[in-house]
């Protein structure tokens, strides 16, 4: 399975954006998938329901800070460009630029995972697309 539909099999599992990015390169990078599904787990929904920076870009993060996070220079570079190539094909980085438009609210608890969710949300394309740019960038 690629990096890109273990993703998007974690997203629809029930995980969140950032620990299903983060989860599906796990493994590739020697790191224990669960213990990754825990960590990643705060940064969802834009940090914790709060619609800042998009979970999948902060688990695109959390993949460059296991592979590079010995040298910063690197690191932040590799972020920069992530993100750069994010916003090229979203317009945004930000959760609620994001989710303009789909009702999606800030804090409380996660919303009930359902069809009409799925139907509203670009939550699983922004994932999708994470993980092909990780995959595109030598992950």
């Amino acid at each position: 399975m690629k990096n890109s539909e273990k993703a998007v099999k974690l997203f629809t599992d029930g995980y969140n954006c950032a620990q299903a990015v983060f989860g599906a390169f796990a493994d590739d990078l020697g790191f224990d998938e669960a213990t990754a599904l825990k960590m990643a787990a705060p940064f969802g929904g834009g940090f914790g329901r709060q619609r800042e920076v998009c979970g999948a870009v902060t688990g695109a993060s959390l993949v460059f800070g296991l592979e590079y996070g010995d040298d910063k220079t690197a690191v932040y570079g590799y972020v920069q460009e992530f993100c750069r190539r994010f916003k090229e094909e979203c317009g945004s980085i930000v959760c609620r630029e994001l989710l303009e438009g789909t009702g999606a609210t800030q804090g409380g608890a996660p919303e009930e995972r359902t069809d009409a969710y799925y139907a509203k949300r670009p939550c699983v394309e922004m994932v999708k697309l994470a993980a092909r740019i990780l995959t595109e960038m030598g992950l």
